[in-house]
């Protein structure tokens, strides 16, 4: 009886400790993701959308797009093969509907890049979109305006505060020399020569605050345009993000540094 009862308390015992180990394990092995998760977050909430060494988490057309010295890069050489149609490296964190993203950027003089947000893909045009842009060029002609690609062009120029009516007639017949003919201009945020002065020639800072159908585009902390979308029928409130190589340049482009954060 007494042997029976030392062998029935060993194998409790034995039981106790390999509950506790496991319990240990589980809860060891929900901090490190959670640790994990934490540490893709500043002190701010925003989450990184690049590891600074590969690709990962992205999609695009290789030939165009690389990792070098900490930045995503994108180059068209005068030895690449042109560009037949704008096309974008199109990050797979998810379709974000209200956020704010930052990055930094640099562009060559003849470059014409851009940060797509609340997009969606185009049908038989690879590493195609659609949707809202944070533009971006070399020669700072159009950098901070709202262009949107492969629907209603440019909707509010840099330094324009500007509401889009609800419309009925087609996109093809009110978006005329690339301009979105129905937008109404609501306020002045500065020049766009003054706010010119302020992009760099090396690398600046850029910011998209996404939030309901208001839109506003932010270059080195300055906000350039700013976007209350009350067109309904041709709006989107939730999509793809993307960077853009535009067709029929030779030119180069990096961004690092590219974050989010959802806004609740």
């Amino acid at each position: 009886m007494y042997q029976d009862f030392k062998s029935f308390r060993s194998l409790s015992f034995v039981a106790m400790l390999f509950a506790c180990l496991t319990f240990m394990s589980c809860h060891s092995s929900n901090g490190t993701q959670g640790e994990q998760n934490k540490a893709r977050q500043d002190s701010s909430g925003f989450e990184s959308m690049f590891d600074g060494s590969t690709l990962k988490g992205w999609e695009g057309d290789t030939a165009v797009w690389h990792v070098e010295d900490g930045a995503i890069v994108g180059q068209v050489t005068a030895s690449s093969t042109p560009l037949k149609a704008n096309t974008f490296l199109i990050w797979k964190g998810g379709t974000p509907s209200d956020f704010e993203l930052t990055a930094d950027y640099q562009i060559t003089a003849e470059g014409n890049s851009g940060i797509q947000y609340r997009s969606e893909k185009v049908e038989g045009v690879p590493f195609g979109l659609r949707g809202y842009q944070l533009d971006i060029d070399g020669a700072n002609t159009y950098t901070g305006q709202n262009y949107e690609e492969r629907g209603r062009d440019i909707i509010a120029f840099r330094g324009q505060k500007v509401t889009l009516p609800a419309v009925t007639e087609p996109i093809s017949t009110l978006a005329k020399n690339n301009v979105w003919s129905a937008s109404e201009v609501t306020g002045n945020l500065g020049s766009p020569d003054s706010l010119k002065s302020l992009i760099h020639t090396g690398w600046n800072t850029c910011r998209i605050v996404a939030k309901g159908n208001h839109l506003q585009h932010y270059i080195n902390g300055v906000l350039m345009c700013d976007v209350t979308d009350d067109d309904a029928s041709n709006r989107k409130s939730s999509g793809l993000i993307g960077l853009q190589m535009h067709a029929g340049h030779i030119m180069r482009v990096a961004f690092k540094d590219i974050k989010i954060k959802e806004i609740r």
